[in-house]
Formats: structure tokens, C-alpha cells, sequence
């Protein structure tokens, strides 16, 4: 194995040394097995790819013990994002930026008879606060969530932001199509939060 691999790298790496090189399985196993353990995310892949690899159980057995030796919390990202800082103020900045933003993007409709530029010049101003708040709140989402997550969770936010600012800002009526197709939406999200 090349060195500076993500362990995710090394899980695709010994995966498709398995499946080229059948008398090579175990020594793809034994490879994984000597990782270091310094990633949480890349460790608990490491893992399900190591239970998903037939096994005599000997190896997974080795793979277990050098990861109970590691600094790995005994519990999984997942199980403790409801209680952590890094799970909670995403979500909060995320809805503070996309209030910015549903203003910036949608505020200068009810004020039609302004001039286009002067609009687009209070937009981008408004704008800048949201970047203020989305850029740190990805980047401290990201110890906990995946790009794809963190993605999937602002759209949710967008829609609940702008169902509340079309009623109350532009007071526009949302109908049950309105809400049907929101709610398949945040259906299709929960899929990306599943394991």
C-alpha cells in the first residue's frame, strides 16, 4: 500500500486486490489489519469493509483487537452527534445563513418598482452575511457530517426557510402540493443520513 492513502483509499485498495487476486484475500486482509487507527470515519470503514470480506474469523478477530487498542471512542459519530457542539451549531448557522440568503435571493420581490441594480447591490450585501455563516458552518460540520450530509441538510433548511418567509414576508398561500412535495424531498434527504 502506497503511503498517505485515506483509509477509505486502503478499504477500496485491498477490496479490489481481493477480487483481482483470489489467492491474495487474505493478504488484502492482512493489510488492512496493520492500518493505523487515527480516523474515526476511516476506521469504522475499515471495519464494516472487513465484515463484509468472507472471513475465517481469525483475521476480523485481529482487526477487532488492533482497533480496541486505538484511541477510537467506543461509540460510533453517529451515536453522539445529538449531544455534540459540532453536530448542533451547523444546523443553527445553517438556518441563520439561509435566512440571509432567501432575502438576499427572494426579498426584493415585494419591492418590485426598485431599480434591478440597486436590488442586485442590497442582495450581494445581504449575501455576504450568509457566506458568513455557511462557510464556518460547513467547516465545522464537517468533523461530524459528510459533504454530502451537510448538502442535504441546507436544502431541508432552505425549504423550511422558505416556506416560512413565503407566508410571512411575501404572503403567499402554500398549498397541499406545496407541502406534499417538500415532505418527499426531506423523505429522499433521510436516506443520505442512513448508514
Amino acid at each position: 500500500m502506497a503511503a498517505g492513502l485515506s483509509a477509505l483509499e486502503h478499504v477500496v485498495t485491498a477490496d479490489a486486490i481481493a477480487k483481482r487476486l483470489p489467492q491474495q484475500r487474505d493478504a488484502g486482509r492482512q493489510v488492512l489489519c496493520e492500518l493505523p487507527a487515527t480516523r474515526i470515519g476511516g476506521v469504522r470503514r475499515l471495519v464494516r469493509a472487513l465484515q463484509d470480506l468472507p472471513s475465517n474469523g481469525a483475521v476480523l478477530g485481529k482487526a477487532r483487537r488492533h482497533l480496541a487498542g486505538s484511541t477510537v471512542p467506543s461509540k460510533a459519530p453517529s451515536d453522539s452527534m445529538p449531544f455534540s457542539p459540532a453536530a448542533l451549531w451547523p444546523v443553527v448557522m445553517l438556518f441563520a445563513s439561509n435566512i440571509f440568503m432567501t432575502f438576499a435571493w427572494y426579498g426584493h420581490l415585494k419591492h418590485k418598482s426598485s431599480a434591478i441594480f440597486l436590488a442586485i447591490i442590497v442582495s450581494w450585501g445581504i449575501a455576504f452575511f450568509e457566506y458568513c455563516l455557511a462557510v464556518p458552518a460547513n467547516r465545522i460540520g464537517s468533523a461530524v457530517y459528510t459533504t454530502a450530509q451537510l448538502k442535504t441538510m441546507q436544502e431541508v433548511i432552505t425549504l423550511i426557510v422558505f416556506a416560512g418567509f413565503s407566508i410571512f414576508w411575501l404572503g403567499e398561500n402554500l398549498t397541499w402540493n406545496h407541502a406534499i412535495g417538500f415532505a418527499l424531498i426531506a423523505i429522499g434527504a433521510s436516506f443520505i443520513f442512513r448508514a
